[in-house]
């Protein structure tokens, strides 16, 4: 049986889909490294008490997530269907949008920004967001200076959407009231 170890990432370096060894700390690995972290924090989420419809959202969400981090995970220039890595359709972020117009609808109309918090599951889902956004960042940044799939930007950013209106949804049913900034009179 093999080990989990390898020890090859000793020296600083990390393997892409492929053997192409690249730096821990690029912007490749930021990428993926950050949608894998949102996984997680999916997964994290999926273990507290939540609508059962949200949970089955969340776990087609962290399958495609596993798609976004392997289209990530390959080198530049190497073609992913060759690889027989499934893309990120236009049809993945039309369903998304389909679940965040589908909580809209039951959900208050949103007037002004809203302090992350609520119960335990909407605290979850706003942290969710929040990765969510820093993963669409750093896939941005590598977008500068390596091809990275559109759609994939695309996704994260409709997912940080979807999981913002999750975290109003699953508070909203709790009855746990939304809070809002009071800025103190500041200007």
């Amino acid at each position: 049986m093999a080990k989990i170890y390898t020890k090859m990432g000793d020296d600083g370096t990390t393997g892409l889909i492929g053997g192409e060894r690249v730096s821990k700390d690029s912007a490749r690995i930021a990428a993926y490294g950050s949608v894998d972290e949102l996984n997680a924090v999916l997964g994290l989420v999926r273990s507290y008490p939540i609508p059962e419809r949200l949970g089955q959202v969340l776990e087609r969400v962290q399958d495609d997530l596993f798609i976004v981090g392997a289209l990530l995970a390959v080198p530049p220039g190497t073609d992913s269907s060759e690889l027989r890595i499934p893309a990120i359709e236009d049809e993945d972020v039309a369903e998304l949008e389909k679940r965040i117009d589908e909580l809209d609808a039951e959900l208050e109309p949103l007037r002004q920004f809203i302090i992350p918090g609520g119960t335990r599951a909407g605290a979850m889902l706003h942290f969710a967001r929040t990765v969510a956004r820093r993963a669409e960042r750093c896939c941005v940044t590598l977008a500068r200076t390596e091809k990275v799939d559109a759609r994939a930007i695309v996704y994260l950013n409709r997912l940080s959407d979807l999981l913002f209106m999750m975290a109003r949804f699953v508070n909203r049913r709790a009855s746990a009231a939304e809070s809002h900034p009071a800025f103190r009179g500041r200007r």
